[in-house]
């Protein structure tokens, strides 16, 4: 029999960011961007530091859509799906490829604190392709320091700190939107960070106007699309939050009617992962029981599979 917490199996409903919040016509300035995206971000503030149970999906869905983002960025081809094949269909321990590298660098801001060190950042840039010098780092960790103690409200620290890095180096931007992310659940005292900004980078918020020029972090302008954009962003990871809050609540109604053993880890990786392969071996499930128990919960309807194949198969919420 599993057995689950009930404090984290029927956790309350997820917010949503107000709909007025959303109206495109508000933001006519700065200050009522502002506004904005401090009412996106109250809502989203009481997901930041919740723990129900499929929080650990919720964040790693976040950090794959950000990783596709980052693919556009750097002038790659590879979309979700290549990028969920890359790191959950490699064998364990393997190189997950330059792509899966930049995912697992969004993977690792969503599951660590928002504390930064040299050593940290030195194996960030590794991981996104991008080469700095020891001194630089520590210059990152200087300035980042400095944020934490100016009181800057949160959208205005994580547009000064990608503003910073792309000034230091403009080919580094897809690291400036990594660490605006880092300050921004910093100056908001978040428990984790939450991948955000990059997935907004090619959107309106970020447009001089309609198909208009981009603006980077180190143009002006940039601190107002922000607000926008984690406005946005907010909307979009409460939306989500609600939809893997219903399928969570159905995969965990299933769960006493599962008794394959080994069900139990099955289950807390589907609510802590963006996606499990369909050919997980663990001490107690072999290769045949897991494909038996996936298909037992794609029969439930408890499971989604994600990669649309019938062999190499992933599932998720």
């Amino acid at each position: 029999m599993i057995r689950l917490d009930p404090a984290t199996a029927n956790p309350s409903a997820p917010p949503a960011v107000p709909g007025w919040a959303l109206a495109a016509d508000i933001a006519s300035s700065d200050a009522d961007a502002a506004f904005q995206a401090g009412a996106a971000l109250a809502s989203l503030d009481t997901l930041a530091r919740a723990q129900p149970a499929w929080s650990g999906a919720w964040r790693q869905r976040l950090a794959l859509k950000c990783a596709a983002a980052s693919m556009r960025l750097a002038g790659r081809v590879e979309d979700a799906a290549a990028l969920r094949d890359a790191w959950y269909l490699r064998p364990a321990g393997a190189d997950p490829g330059p792509a899966g590298a930049v995912f697992g660098a969004w993977r690792q801001l969503a599951i660590h604190p928002p504390a930064v060190s040299a050593d940290r950042l030195e194996k960030t840039v590794d991981q996104l392709g991008l080469h700095w010098d020891s001194a630089a780092l520590a210059d990152l960790c200087t300035q980042i320091d400095k944020l934490a103690v100016s009181q800057r409200p949160a959208p205005f620290a994580a547009a000064a700190i990608a503003a910073h890095v792309v000034t230091m180096r403009p080919d580094t931007e897809l690291l400036a939107w990594w660490l605006a992310d880092l300050v921004l659940a910093q100056s908001l005292r978040w428990p984790l960070p939450l991948p955000l900004l990059i997935a907004e980078a090619f959107g309106p918020a970020f447009r001089t106007e309609a198909g208009g020029k981009r603006i980077r972090p180190d143009e002006k302008g940039f601190e107002r699309a922000v607000c926008v954009a984690l406005v946005h962003a907010a909307a979009d990871a409460c939306r989500l939050a609600c939809e893997l809050a219903r399928r969570a609540e159905r995969l965990l109604a299933v769960a006493p009617k599962l008794r394959a053993k080994g069900a139990g880890d099955v289950i807390f990786l589907l609510l802590n992962e963006d996606a499990v392969a369909g050919s997980l071996v663990t001490k107690n499930l072999s290769r045949f029981a897991a494909r038996r128990l996936f298909e037992r919960l794609q029969h439930l309807d408890a499971v989604r599979e994600l990669s649309g194949r019938t062999s190499f198969r992933l599932f998720g919420l």
